[in-house]
């Protein structure tokens, strides 16, 4: 019996599962199941005659961030990376277009953002159907992913690749959960949690570890999270992405249906063949990607303004500053110098753990 057939008969099982308190531990086993068997799927045991298992196209990093478009086929991916970047990728009125991955840089605001045209996914993309996984491989290292929807076909396209994405270990817009797993020798599964009415209890937790045969751990929930969230943490291989969902061909609509699509969370609505609204998507691109231009100053010359080193907001400290210019550096470094709104004074003697801000600027001074 192939893998995905078992995992046919597991999502059928969970569907005619009633959901209660009574059945909460048959599901979060059934779930963490199914999470194990989507795992081989991605990562198929290379035997004698297993082939290689989910790679996805080699596409060097290149740039500062790294945003990969995702989308059905014909629906305006490489319209809309050629006329961002500039760079040409075929476009035809013809499905699969693309075949491979299309690389561009868009460069904002100081900083130089690779676009990926990747090629169309189809349903079943995560069971390996048409490239899919190789897709869903190179999605995964992206910094933001924008899905390109057909604004005149259904919206149910957006649930179907968000489905993919999300039977792939990939997360969008979503926040990694405060559940702290600790497995530890003996002491059984010790539960706890500062939620007054949790969506998940004790005989749920252990359901769960039982299929993952742990039976010695100690967990903690801060927030009110469901059995997905924890098999996710137990899993650790799910990347936390943000998406933005590109509505493209709006020329084809009425203005009444613009303006419901726009009232959408993380909708952006253009037009890559007219190229209406496309510095819209690369601001609101921007804001998703959340980086941090900071800029550099040789001792006794003016700052650098042309090229500023970009930090990601998570990892902003002057350590990363100094790592993203020369790992070496940090090994001589005395103190910085910085001016800017992240401190009180101009300038401002910090050490290697201050967090610097958007546009600040830092003078590093080296022990002799």
């Amino acid at each position: 019996m192939s893998i995905i057939q078992k995992i046919k008969e597991i999502e059928d099982e969970m569907a005619r599962t009633q959901k209660n308190k009574a059945t909460m531990g048959h599901l979060g086993m059934l779930k963490a199941k199914l999470a194990k068997l989507r795992r081989d799927l991605l990562e198929p045991s290379t035997g004698a005659k297993g082939g290689p298992g989910g790679e996805g196209f080699d596409v060097t990093k290149v740039g500062d961030a790294r945003v990969g478009f995702v989308g059905f086929p014909s629906v305006g991916k490489s319209t809309l990376l050629t006329k961002l970047t500039g760079t040409y990728s075929e476009a035809a009125s013809y499905e699969f277009t693309t075949l491979t991955c299309v690389p561009g840089i868009v460069r904002y605001r100081g900083a130089k953002i690779q676009m990926l045209d990747l090629p169309g996914i189809i349903e079943g993309a995560k069971d390996g159907k048409g490239r899919g996984r190789q897709v869903i491989s190179t999605a995964r290292t992206c910094n933001l992913i924008l899905i390109v929807l057909d604004c005149l076909k259904p919206l149910t396209h957006k649930r179907l690749i968000e489905h993919e994405l999300e039977g792939f270990g990939i997360r969008l817009n979503k926040k990694p959960p405060s559940i702290t797993f600790r497995k530890k020798d003996r002491g059984g599964i010790n539960f706890t949690t500062t939620v007054a009415t949790p969506k998940i209890d004790l005989d749920a937790v252990k359901a769960v570890c039982s299929e993952y045969r742990i039976h010695n751990a100690d967990i903690h929930m801060t927030d009110d999270h469901d059995l997905d969230d924890l098999v996710d943490v137990i899993e650790g291989s799910r990347v936390y992405i943000p998406a933005i969902y590109v509505i493209n061909k709006i020329d084809q609509i009425t203005i009444e249906e613009l303006e419901i699509m726009s009232k959408l969370p993380h909708y952006c609505p253009v037009c890559a063949f007219h190229e209406w609204n496309l510095d819209g998507l690369v601001e609101m691109c921007w804001e998703y990607l959340d980086l941090v231009r900071v800029y550099t100053k040789p001792k006794g010359k003016l700052p650098d303004f042309n090229e500023p080193v970009v930090l990601h907001r998570q990892r902003s400290t002057v350590e990363d500053f100094c790592n993203r210019i020369h790992k070496t550096l940090i090994k001589q470094f005395k103190y910085a110098l910085v001016w800017g709104s992240s401190v009180k004074h101009r300038p401002q003697r910090v050490g290697r753990d201050h967090v610097l801000h958007d546009e600040d600027i830092v003078q590093i001074v080296k022990r002799i």
